[in-house]
């Protein structure tokens, strides 16, 4: 089996490793590039002020922290496993880990954390999904937004990755976010590619992100049955 991976870089290499040791192999092209967001020291340091935890719905986000601030004290809420996994390696200690959508990360932030303990501090890009804040909020919690980084989208796909999908020398493509799968539907049709597609499965992280890419001709549309990675590689080795 041969798939293309659409993450960014620093998520997608893991991926292709983890499928790599199972056999697959893969090729990776990021369809956003993660760039960081500089915040004035005085600004970051008024959002830190009196912060009990940080909130996290990707891996970018908490990358991006990881490089713009020394604190590893506070304590990590992590949307999943990636991103949880990305703490530890940042050298957070305190680290939970919810379900996998910012619903079950509301609710396990409810039920783990107290608005009198301090403010939460969501460490996010520049598009977010969701109304983690709003949730929170009504919850009694104290929520500020340091936005980190941008996603910025490819404008085209390489002339190889491009040419070896109308060769049909992929089976499948990993699409992890409806804006990675909206991307990609929008390329392929600028490429004139969609005709080559009916021989791949594409295999989503949850039903949003395959709602993206609904409208395409696919051998297979397959979707996670939990929107984590973990969930994603099974059904992919099924």
């Amino acid at each position: 089996m041969r798939l293309l991976i659409t993450r960014p870089k620093d998520d997608a290499e893991p991926l292709a490793e983890l499928l790599g040791g199972r056999g697959i192999e893969t090729v990776i092209e990021p369809l956003l590039d993660i760039r960081d967001l500089v915040l004035p020291a005085a600004q970051m340091g008024h959002l830190l002020d009196g912060v009990q935890g940080l909130l996290v719905t990707s891996a970018n986000g908490l990358r991006a922290f990881a490089r713009a601030s020394k604190r590893r004290d506070l304590a990590v809420c992590a949307v999943g496993e990636s991103s949880a996994n990305a703490a530890r390696q940042a050298g957070f200690s305190h680290v939970d880990s919810s379900d996998g959508d910012v619903v079950a990360l509301a609710a396990a932030v409810i039920d783990k954390r107290r608005p009198g303990d301090g403010a939460l501090l969501h460490v996010a890009g520049t598009q977010v999904a969701g109304d983690l804040a709003g949730v929170l909020e009504k919850a009694g919690f104290e929520v500020r937004r340091a936005v980190l980084y941008e996603a910025v989208k490819a404008t085209q796909l390489s002339p190889a990755v491009q040419a070896d999908i109308a060769a049909g020398k992929f089976d499948g493509v990993v699409l992890f976010s409806p804006r990675t799968a909206e991307s990609f539907a929008t390329l392929i049709g600028a490429a004139r590619l969609a005709e080559a597609c009916r021989q791949m499965t594409a295999y989503c992280l949850s039903p949003a992100v395959a709602e993206k890419v609904r409208a395409m001709d696919w051998a297979r549309l397959a979707v996670a049955d939990h929107p984590d990675q973990q969930a994603l590689i099974r059904i992919i080795e099924e």
